[in-house]
């Protein structure tokens, strides 16, 4: 089996302001792109270089874009991969959080307009609820996106 070369963790930022300074640290995330280019085969040493010293040169976001415009974005490595899936996870979690507090107003609202404590019947739409959230994050997650294949 082919090893393929490390991704940098770099995304690209499309809707960049051609006119804004870089850092070095994009500078540098632009030549981790470019290294990446030669390693499969999709830039030549000469161009390779040429690029690499003007992406070192550069100085507005715009500078840079156009060094790897003709360069297809790079697929997030397993840790990227692994990061959005939790920050998602966790969306979830505020998303249930949010039910659970609009829910549990509407039944204290009910108890407060009867004068007395209802059944807690929030409980059955959070638990339903929380149990396909935990069932989807126990499930094995989908191999399509494997840089293996």
């Amino acid at each position: 089996m082919e090893e393929q070369p490390a991704r940098p963790d770099v995304t690209r930022k499309q809707d960049a302001v051609p006119g804004v300074r870089v850092s070095d640290r994009e500078r540098d995330a632009v030549v981790a792109l470019l290294a990446v280019a030669l390693t499969e085969g999709r830039l030549d040493a000469h161009e390779h270089a040429e690029r690499v010293g003007a992406a070192l040169a550069a100085r507005t976001a715009g500078e840079l874009a156009v060094l790897t415009a003709d360069l297809p974005a790079p697929r997030p490595g397993p840790e990227e991969r692994r990061r959005k899936e939790l920050a998602e996870w966790y969306a979830e979690w505020r998303y249930w959080l949010g039910g659970l507090v609009v829910m549990s107003a509407i039944w204290g609202v009910n108890c407060l307009r009867d004068g007395e404590l209802d059944f807690y019947w929030p409980v059955t739409p959070l638990s339903i609820w929380a149990a396909v959230l935990v069932a989807a994050a126990l499930r094995p997650g989908d191999k399509k996106d494997d840089d293996t294949g």
